[in-house]
């Protein structure tokens, strides 16, 4: 179980949003529109990226709803309370086994989400998110600025990402999954707390990577060259499954919120076409 605070402005088009982790290691999120910039105090770091997808509680993609019923069963659940708000529940049933159930809590007046659960195919629940506070209405405008006023000395990471061409790959996502992104960015390994010189920078490497999506999940699959130091592998983390392995000269990971099954296939299915 992990505690969040979300404060969420719309000032004219622009979205301004601050994401604070509360258990832990401190650590919180400013978002200008697409523009996050990530603030790590134990490693005097700010690490500053582009959002990649939008699937982002309370936010889901842009699903449409012609394309949803085509691989979900969608009927109305019963009006329940969250976060002391009366809410309408949807219920969203696969019709396959390579996607994730959902039951959806929305705010009768507002239609905020206000709770989010993604289900297997016994029916239980893999991953719960969920307000239990809210206020809906005009925000100050200085609770989105960052804690970190002070960041003298700190370290400032850009990820340098690109759209690229990635067409010489091919993957075959799940029925229903297309492809929303193809970037390429430099990543760094993660750096000791103390590290601030330049001589101490982390090494930085160039990983490619493709978004699938079915407007509801998303699906990365994540390539870089070498990989003869990675293991083989799967894990899964609460309804996050990543599969990594070696293919030719490459290393792949492929990353979703979709079951292990759905992973392992996209996996099989990845190939570097030949000219």
């Amino acid at each position: 179980m992990r505690t969040s605070r979300i404060t969420h402005i719309l000032a004219g088009k622009n979205e301004l949003e601050k994401l604070e982790v509360l258990d832990g290691k401190p650590r919180e999120y400013l978002r200008n529109n697409d523009d996050v910039a990530c603030y790590i105090p134990d490693a005097k770091t700010v690490l500053i990226e582009k959002r990649v997808t939008r699937d982002v509680f309370p936010a889901i993609l842009g699903a449409d709803p012609e394309d949803l019923v085509n691989h979900y069963n969608l009927s109305m659940g019963g009006d329940e309370r969250v976060a002391g708000r009366d809410c309408q529940a949807i219920v969203l049933e696969p019709k396959d086994k390579l996607r994730y159930g959902y039951r959806f809590w929305a705010d009768k007046n507002s239609g905020l989400l206000l709770r989010a659960q993604t289900l297997d195919s016994k029916g239980e629940i893999v991953e719960q998110i969920a307000f239990t506070q809210i206020e809906i209405g005009p925000i100050d405008r200085a609770r989105i600025r960052p804690s970190y006023t002070d960041t003298r000395g700190w370290r400032i990471e850009k990820a340098a990402m690109s759209s690229v061409d990635l067409s010489g790959w091919s993957v075959t996502p799940p029925p229903g999954f297309r492809k929303v992104q193809e970037v390429r960015r430099l990543i760094s390994d993660t750096a000791d707390a103390g590290a601030s010189s330049a001589q101490n920078r982390p090494a930085e490497r160039e990983v490619s990577q493709i978004v699938f999506s079915d407007g509801l999940a998303a699906i990365s699959v994540f390539i870089e060259a070498g990989g003869q130091n990675h293991n083989e592998g799967a894990i899964q983390q609460g309804a996050l499954n990543i599969v990594g392995r070696r293919q030719g000269d490459y290393w792949l990971t492929v990353v979703g919120e979709v079951p292990a099954a759905a992973i392992r296939q996209v996996a099989n299915s990845i190939e570097l076409k030949t000219k």
